[in-house]
């Protein structure tokens, strides 16, 4: 999946001479949580969180009176606690990779540029979303993990056991595990009604399943 294909189009944005009061009123009427910063040329020059408005009214400043806060919030502008320096990434970009990204910068937003112009922007929120429905998490599955040595015919052997009892498997992640090294964790998802076949069909070939979590997973890890 590419940022390109989910990313909000519809961008609601804020000069950097707006000021902070402004600032608030957008976010609270379109019901978002960043406001993009964008000159007079509609060129991005900066990012603005609601996170970013929450710290400075933490400041010192709350021990105004309301009406000299409100005067306040007036005269500061955007541009005095924006976000200068920002992450950006490419319609072409994959949700994975935005993910990856946003969790290297600790942010929680990435405007999308393409040939220098704003054309969109993903937040975390999206891109949980997309990772959600990519792993298949639904009332009506069941998470089977098997452990596997980490070698060439292991995702075969599994989805074929699986293909063979007629279990369809609605998603499927693999990941090593940090603490027995040549192990890979398979974790895939099967319709509840299913997950009887697919543990039986599992054990009978070999292949211990876990469906909880398991402080020791020795007992589950391949014998040879």
């Amino acid at each position: 999946m590419y940022i390109g294909r989910i990313m909000h189009t519809n961008l609601i944005t804020v000069p950097p001479e707006a000021s902070l009061a402004k600032a608030q009123a957008l976010m609270e009427e379109h019901a978002i949580e960043h406001l993009l910063v964008t000159d007079e040329n509609k060129k991005l020059v900066g990012i603005l969180s609601d996170r970013d408005l929450k710290q400075y009214w933490a400041s010192p400043a709350t021990s105004l009176s309301a009406h000299e806060l409100n005067y306040l919030l007036d005269k500061v502008t955007v541009d005095m606690i924006m976000i200068r320096t920002v992450v950006t990434v490419t319609p072409a970009t994959t949700i994975e990779r935005a993910a990856y990204i946003m969790q290297q910068y600790r942010i929680s937003a990435l405007p999308v540029m393409e040939n220098e112009n704003l054309v969109g922007i993903i937040t975390g929120v999206d891109v949980l979303e997309i990772l959600f429905k990519a792993i298949g998490i639904s009332e009506e599955s069941v998470r089977l993990g098997v452990f596997v040595n980490d070698s060439i015919g292991q995702l075969a052997k599994v989805t074929g056991v699986l293909k063979d009892a007629g279990v369809n498997i609605q998603s499927l992640l693999c990941w090593p595990e940090k603490d027995h090294s040549g192990i890979t964790q398979m974790v895939f998802r099967v319709a509840a009604s299913e997950s009887d076949k697919a543990i039986r069909a599992l054990n009978q070939n070999g292949l211990q399943v876990t469906t909880r979590y398991e402080k020791d997973i020795t007992p589950f890890l391949p014998k040879d």
